[in-house]
């Protein structure tokens, strides 16, 4: 049968950056350690470096994300293969390759302090691309948490002292059990802070070498930085938990990107990162966010408005 793509030539010749395929629906297997099945939306081109040539072989990009992906657990290596496989495919058209897959990683979650655990979703997603010989990878995540104002904290306390002040007076003996139960009641707690759901933007290159994706890491470590991850399923004394922590780790949006860059700055596996802090305002109708990038010569841009891209 004709080949078009070979046997034709352009009407019109002119190199092109980038043909392929967006929003391919294919399965995948999660990275280890992580283990299950997600289902992926797929980016996938090549360059077409020959200005004669009339177009590339969508097709072949297509089999070759069916046979590499849905049979083994998603890694730099198999990435690196399926780069390869795009450019074998199209010897004498293409120098360059790229692929992204976005994917949901699920992932069950322990209590606080509870033995109740639940599935908690992570979007992610995987970039690589090869230019000739050169090979770069980028992972993402993003992980989301409670965020607890600091100034609305002690805007709250100095309502809670007056209070206090306005029922036991400012001079004299208190009885203590009068104030436990003061404090247990709505005119106690007169106020509270306000908090938020809060989102952590996670990207990082990663060195083609590695055996995995450091996804894992990279959520345990922010999590435990922020200290407030958002929960699944609780009892009481996890909620309660959840409380203490909130009002032990109260956070402005600087606060919150300090504690996630130093927190990806010590992973070894994370070569550069980019990360961006969302909170979610509950007073204003506008979200407060913070950028920060590791900083290093050549490195991700600090451009805030979008996500980068290698």
């Amino acid at each position: 049968m004709p080949d078009v793509a070979i046997e034709s030539q352009a009407q019109l010749a002119g190199k092109i950056n980038w043909v392929g395929m967006s929003q391919i629906d294919v399965p995948i297997q999660l990275p280890a350690p992580m283990k299950g099945t997600s289902d992926a939306r797929v980016q996938a081109y090549v360059s077409l470096d020959d200005p004669a040539a009339k177009g590339i072989h969508m097709s072949r990009l297509y089999l070759a994300l069916d046979d590499l992906l849905a049979n083994q657990p998603l890694s730099p290596a198999l990435i690196s293969s399926l780069l390869g496989r795009f450019l074998e495919t199209h010897t004498g058209l293409s120098n360059n390759a790229f692929v992204e897959l976005r994917f949901n990683a699920v992932l069950r979650r322990n209590a606080l302090l509870s033995d109740n655990s639940g599935f908690k979703r992570y979007p992610s997603f995987i970039r690589g691309s090869r230019r000739g010989d050169e090979i770069k990878l980028e992972v993402g995540v993003d992980v989301e948490y409670s965020s607890t104002c600091p100034c609305s904290a002690a805007l709250a306390r100095q309502l809670i002292q007056e209070g206090f002040e306005e029922t036991f007076g400012s001079e004299g003996k208190i009885d203590a059990d009068a104030v436990k139960a003061w404090l247990g009641t709505i005119e106690g707690i007169r106020a509270t802070p306000h908090s938020q759901r809060s989102r952590a933007q996670l990207i990082a290159t990663v060195d083609s070498s590695q055996s995995t994706f450091p996804f894992l890491q990279m959520i345990d470590a922010v999590e435990t930085a922020l200290g407030t991850p958002v929960q699944t399923a609780v009892k009481r004394v996890d909620e309660q938990e959840f409380a203490r922590l909130n009002g032990q780790n109260l956070m402005f949006c600087e606060d919150a990107v300090r504690r996630v860059s130093t927190a990806m700055g010590s992973l070894i596996a994370v070569e550069d990162f980019w990360v961006r802090v969302n909170h979610f305002e509950s007073l204003h109708a506008h979200d407060a966010v913070a950028v920060a990038t590791k900083g290093i010569e050549g490195g991700y841009s600090d451009a805030p408005g979008v996500a980068p891209t290698l």
